[in-house]
């Protein structure tokens, strides 16, 4: 072969020139797929029938059924390791406090037709006294995120216009001292042997019947049988800048009673406040049910000696 030739466009003796050749397309014709093999419903039986369907429809409705609720519904909190328990446990606790409160007010009827009668007969003034408190702080994290870093706060201010932190709410007394016994002093601890407390109040502390109303407290979901007692705002605001970890107590719900009331009784200056403190978050980290039962029975122990009452 001559390599020489213009237009052949071959460079090795070794090469072999292919014509050129024209491509065209078309379809493949005299093949067939099988066709989807589908069950005879006559050659089925009832019960083959019945199952072939449960299998192919049900089962997938419910799967997607199923799923579509676990990403739409189910809570974040649920996903989160550990938190499955702790709800559990808090369900428990608020079935408790439902059941323990109205428990105690069918218990303790004859108490609201006796006390009111003795109150008025021993100094002018209401049954009941009722008091702003400070309960539990749902809000301890920033709950919106910005996912850009340049965006700041967007509100122009906050929904609370004082934050007390944690939400207010009014405690139920049966009243102990003397009618606007605060009017002239202001916001003050109560102490030993206090001129304000009236004579059947003394008695109603020193039992804690006093209390008795805060079960109406519990059965809203102010308060919890046990946990932390519930402190003025004011007195909130203050200590919290003076006894370190007093705002810890503000993460669980108050209670009617506690590791707290049992072992220190009320508070009457700022050096009992720092060992309440001690006690409650003692409780917080080790709280579970069996030791909130503990601590309802020492408290029947304390009602019934008086101890650690004023």
């Amino acid at each position: 072969m001559d390599n020489t030739k213009s237009g052949a466009g071959i460079q090795s003796q070794d090469a072999v020139a292919i014509p050129r050749q024209s491509m065209t397309y078309g379809m493949a014709s005299g093949l067939s797929a099988p066709a989807a093999v589908l069950p005879d419903a006559e050659a089925m039986g009832l019960s083959t029938q019945l199952s072939f369907i449960f299998s192919e429809y049900f089962k997938g409705l419910l799967f997607v059924l199923l799923m579509t609720t676990f990403i739409f519904a189910v809570p974040r909190v649920l996903t989160r390791r550990g938190s499955l328990g702790a709800m559990i446990a808090a369900f428990i606790k608020r079935t408790m406090d439902i059941a323990g409160s109205v428990v105690g007010l069918i218990l303790t009827l004859p108490f609201w037709i006796v006390v009111p009668i003795l109150i008025k007969l021993d100094s002018p003034g209401p049954i009941f006294y009722s008091q702003v408190r400070v309960g539990i702080n749902r809000r301890q994290r920033q709950r919106r995120v910005y996912l850009k870093a340049d965006v700041g706060e967007r509100r122009r201010r906050d929904r609370r216009r004082t934050d007390y932190l944690g939400r207010p709410f009014k405690v139920y007394k049966f009243r102990t001292m003397v009618n606007d016994a605060e009017k002239k002093s202001g916001p003050v601890w109560a102490t030993k042997k206090d001129p304000r407390i009236t004579g059947i109040g003394a008695f109603l502390r020193k039992t804690r019947i006093d209390e008795i109303p805060q079960f109406w407290n519990v059965l809203k979901g102010d308060m919890s049988l046990v946990g932390p007692r519930p402190e003025r705002p004011s007195f909130v605001l203050d200590l919290s800048t003076k006894v370190k970890g007093y705002s810890h107590r503000l993460n669980v719900k108050p209670g009617l009673t506690g590791l707290a009331q049992v072992e220190n009784g009320y508070d009457s200056s700022l050096a009992s406040v720092v060992q309440k403190v001690r006690y409650d978050l003692e409780y917080i980290e080790k709280r579970s049910v069996w030791t909130d039962v503990k601590i309802l029975l020492k408290t029947v122990i304390v009602v019934v000696t008086g101890k650690g009452a004023n």
